[in-house]
């Protein structure tokens, strides 16, 4: 399905990058891990402002959309096609997380969220924004099921292991390409580890 998004013509959900993540860049820190990260648009821009970025994404032909769009704008990400349910995030590796609407599967979204605190250093930061619930029927982004769509009560309990700084549902407008484009009901993150 990604490969075949991915490859229709521009960028599926834009090439610049998402609100929340520019209005939360003074809590991040080098170096980025940007998962699902797509054709780009946030790992790049995160580049543009001087972090260091590692980006993974199932899709091929996103991450070459991604390397694209890296040397289009003169900056250099470390781009990797890997899928998540094998990909090992690390231990004490990263500085920041970043997930934006990078909607998964429950078992694998457990997972990704069980090695999230062990893969950031000390005082590290996970930024996420992801649909809720609220979202269902709106037909302005994210999946159609419910399973794949975040609560706070989701968050507390899988990444309770975080302090959060900001853990809010927010009703925005998302203007972010073909996918994501109109009013929207989502949920704000950013958590750190102790």
């Amino acid at each position: 399905m990604w490969n075949e998004r991915y490859a229709e013509d521009g960028y599926a959900y834009g090439a610049e990058p998402n609100d929340f993540l520019r209005t939360s860049l003074g809590s991040l820190q080098s170096p980025v891990l940007c998962l699902a990260a797509g054709e780009g648009r946030n790992a790049v821009w995160l580049a543009e402002q001087g972090l260091t970025v590692h980006a993974v994404d199932s899709s091929s032909v996103g991450t070459a959309k991604l390397i694209a769009l890296a040397e289009s704008r003169g900056v250099s990400v470390m781009a990797e096609v890997a899928d998540l349910a094998t990909y090992n995030l690390g231990t004490r590796r990263w500085g920041s997380i970043v997930a934006i609407f990078a909607h998964l599967p429950p078992p694998l979204r457990s997972r990704i969220h069980a090695a999230i605190p062990h893969a950031l250093v000390p005082g590290g930061t996970l930024v996420m924004e992801m649909y809720t619930p609220r979202q269902l029927g709106r037909g302005t982004g994210g999946p159609p099921v419910e399973a794949m769509l975040y609560t706070e009560a989701l968050v507390r309990s899988e990444l309770g292991a975080l302090t959060f700084e900001h853990l809010q549902e927010v009703e925005r407008s998302v203007v972010e390409g073909r996918y994501h484009t109109g009013n929207a009901v989502v949920l704000q993150v950013v958590g750190r580890r102790g």
